[in-house]
């Protein structure tokens, strides 16, 4: 039986892809685990009670992270042919955004991140969403390291997407978006 520890990690140190071995803070190693860390909080927020559609999109997105994750673990992902996110997949997303959005009347203020538990959950993978965004736009700026554009517009989109299922996750469960009163 082949064990689940293999110690080469012990002393901070990770293996990339195709690479070297990097520091476990490397900054493709923080965009590659908030990924992985977002995709964990999409599984929450499915198993707190995403339904039909909603959990169908979810699930999609959750093997597209894979994808995502695994690019960015490379450091030549087009010679190993690892570049899997593209254009289709934002489409994707977009149409998504759409069709969940629909249904839901305009915002006009802005809401606070809460409601049905499914919901809060949704919001919360929104902003992990946002921070992996943020890690992958400061692993950009790095020398000598390339990371496709379509990478960064896949998770702009899919923060979009999570915003907008949970108002529609809300809506579904007969709860009122919670307005932002400023004092």
């Amino acid at each position: 039986m082949t064990k689940i520890y293999t110690k080469t990690g012990d002393r901070g140190e990770t293996g990339l892809l195709g690479g070297p071995r990097v520091p476990k803070d490397d900054p493709r190693i923080e965009a590659c685990g908030t990924v992985d860390e977002l995709n964990a909080a999409i599984g929450v927020a499915r198993a707190a009670g995403a339904t039909g559609d909603a959990d169908a999109t979810l699930a999609r997105v959750q093997s597209e992270l894979f994808d995502v994750g695994a690019e960015l673990s490379t450091p030549d992902a087009k010679a190993r042919d690892m570049e899997r996110i593209g254009d289709e997949n934002i489409s994707e997303l977009e149409r998504a955004i759409d069709r969940f959005d629909a249904d839901l009347e305009p915002l006009k203020q802005f809401i606070l991140p809460a409601g049905a538990d499914v919901s809060a959950r949704l919001h919360f993978a929104r902003t992990v969403c946002r921070r992996a965004e943020r890690r992958v736009v400061s692993l950009r700026k790095q020398s000598g390291v390339n990371v496709r554009e379509e990478l960064l517009i896949y998770l702009n989109r899919l923060s979009d997407l999570l915003f907008v299922l949970a108002r529609w996750a809300n809506q579904q469960a007969g709860v009122k978006d919670e307005i932002w009163k400023r004092d």
